[in-house]
């Protein structure tokens, strides 16, 4: 693409994918890593993206206060360093602009981005503080906004912990940052500077709560996060025209941060994949947009058990016809009709079938029940059935055309009453077993040459006794020994077909168990590897949960240690009170020496 298209139009606050982009996008059969920046609009998103496409323009920038960039737009380029990946670059509408006078539109714009993208990229101006953390709070809507698991118990709608399975990797963007990276005397990185402001405020109230909230979703759903800050690229006089200015003119500090953002961004973001780690195409990512939309548009909230089990079925649908597809067309490419045996049509449809197999399992995904496995291989089955067929019926035209040529003087002297005479009948014999001989001596005939031949000395049989019977010049006895002998003959050719049918069904049984052994083992490596898969997703929650589990321990040893502290000062104090007062103690002496006194 050598500009950016809109993906999702936003008209008056209702979004729609267009069909248009969705075309663009299902034409990409690599893998794509999807990259998408949101943020509060007029902060310079538009430009960021620009440079991550290697352009200083494309996507729409603003120089006014109005918010340029309507719905999503899409900029699909390869990716700088992966040959085989596309990199789709999401643009999307500035949040919190005024004239929408909704945050509805703003929260579905953000919950599209984190749904569709591997790397999320959130883009600030000025600081990290309490403000731009405020700023935040569609993250804390998310869990009204998106469904991970389609939930089977009535009033469970609330499954944000299941978020971190799926959520993109998340990159804060600080544009016109001034401050200096330090805490205590002591030089921070950016990513200290990140985590310092997403720590958690000590205390239980309301506000503390409120405070807290975006923290925690942001440490909850996006495990992994980088922060970069950003100098302001130019003057202010000059941002209008930043798309113009080449990098010798704009800040250096900000050339060489948005070089280390791209290098990042081009490095660390993943290939987008689905739960249970299958990569996502542009094809998929096409199909998912348009779920996502057309779930939004209805007034649902997007599942994402529901979209992949959609997609799933979809997918394997296609699947099972592209596989087949590919299966016909290396087919009519190797074989060439008809095959001189059965054995060597079904090397070939065996060399075809592991092709298609491959490309069908490349394709598939979720087919738990392998419902979709069993319809390619019935499909693979019933065509190599047609070519089957198709040989014989080629094969049979060549013999029955041969025979034809070969039996002309054959069929001329019957017709003609030659052999209706003395010595007929050996004569009839003799050229009939030329023909049988010429035919035979003939290549190229295809596997029908002995059941057709067959057929053809059987059409010849009652012909033969009409001969032997007219022939004078045999005794009785001759001509029933010659009968029996014809009938030996036929037998003996009829043997001969029947044989070969034995063996072409034993062909058959064999090879159909080796393309069932293939498909299972096929089946095999494929669940193995969706369990490696699910074991390694499994791990890396477990790994979250038990890094969550140890923090809260901290934090519970903490507060317990603080409490116990808090207990001992208590019972200290209640000590101290049991004890005589000094001030008493004091006065006590003076009556004692007074009373002495």
């Amino acid at each position: 693409m050598e500009a950016p298209v809109c993906l999702i139009e936003n008209r008056r606050n209702r979004l729609h994918a267009s069909p248009e982009a969705l075309q663009m996008l299902s034409e990409i059969q690599t893998p794509v890593v999807v990259v998408s920046i949101v943020g509060l609009y007029r902060t310079g998103k538009s430009y960021l993206m620009n440079k991550l496409a290697g352009k200083n323009s494309g996507f729409p920038l603003g120089s006014t206060v109005e918010a340029k960039t309507k719905g999503i737009w899409m900029w699909c380029i390869p990716h700088p360093d992966r040959p085989n990946q596309t990199l789709v670059l999401l643009d999307t509408e500035g949040l919190g602009d005024v004239e929408k006078g909704s945050d509805e539109n703003d929260t579905w714009i953000f919950a599209l981005a984190v749904l569709l993208s591997s790397t999320l990229v959130y883009n600030t101006v000025g600081i990290i503080d309490q403000s731009a953390l405020d700023k935040l709070h569609f993250v804390t809507e998310l869990s009204e906004h998106i469904k991970a698991k389609a939930s089977s118990i009535p009033g469970d709608t609330d499954d944000s912990s299941e978020f971190v399975d799926f959520f993109p990797s998340f990159v804060w963007a600080v544009r016109d940052f001034a401050l200096q990276l330090e805490r205590d005397g002591q030089p921070i990185t950016e990513d200290e500077y990140l985590e310092h402001a997403l720590k958690l405020k000590k205390g239980s109230d309301k506000n503390e709560q409120r405070i807290n909230l975006p923290r925690k979703c942001i440490q909850q759903f996006f495990p992994t996060r980088k922060c970069f800050t950003f100098y302001c690229p130019t003057t202010p006089e000059d941002l209008r025209n930043v798309e113009q200015m080449a990098d010798d003119q704009l800040h250096k500090g900000f050339v060489e941060q948005a070089k280390k953002f791209c290098h990042h961004i081009y490095e660390k973001s993943e290939e987008k994949t689905l739960p249970g780690g299958h990569v996502v195409t542009g094809n998929l990512l096409a199909k998912l947009v348009e779920t996502y939309v057309d779930t939004i548009s209805s007034g649902n909230v997007p599942c994402l058990e529901n979209a992949v089990l959609a997609l799933a079925d979809t997918e394997n649908r296609a699947a099972v016809q592209e596989a087949v597809a590919h299966y016909e067309q290396l087919m009519e490419q190797s074989l060439e009709l008809p095959t001189e045996t059965l054995q060597e049509l079904l090397d070939v449809h065996k060399k075809c079938e592991e092709q298609a197999l491959e490309k069908f399992t490349a394709r598939v995904f979720k087919d738990d029940t392998r419902q979709f496995q069993q319809e390619f291989m019935k499909t693979v089955e019933s065509k190599k059935e047609e070519y089957c067929s198709k040989n014989e019926l080629k094969s049979s035209e060549i013999c029955s055309a041969l025979l034809s040529s070969l039996s002309e003087g054959l069929e001329w002297n019957i017709r003609n009453g030659s052999y209706a005479r003395a010595g007929g009948h050996q004569e009839f014999l003799n050229d009939l077993q030329k023909v049988e001989k010429e035919f035979l001596e003939k290549p190229e005939k295809g596997v029908m040459a002995g059941k057709i031949l067959k057929e053809f000395f059987q059409s010849k049989e009652n012909i033969s006794k009409t001969i032997l019977q007219s022939d004078m010049s045999l005794q009785e006895k001759e001509k029933e020994i010659a009968g029996k002998g014809m009938k030996l003959r036929f037998k003996e050719q009829e043997q001969e077909v029947q044989k070969h049918e034995i063996e072409r069904l034993k062909q058959m049984l064999e090879e159909l168990k080796q393309s069932y052994e293939k498909n299972l083992q096929e089946q095999k490596e494929k669940m193995e590897e969706e369990k490696k898969k699910i074991k390694e997703d499994y791990e890396k929650i477990i790994q979250r949960k038990c890094k969550k589990q140890k923090a809260l321990l901290e934090g519970f040893k903490k507060e317990t240690d603080r409490l116990n502290e808090e207990i001992r000062r208590l019972r200290k104090e209640i000590e101290d009170l049991k004890k005589p007062n000094w001030f008493f103690s004091f006065i006590n002496f003076i009556f004692k020496d007074f009373r002495k006194g």
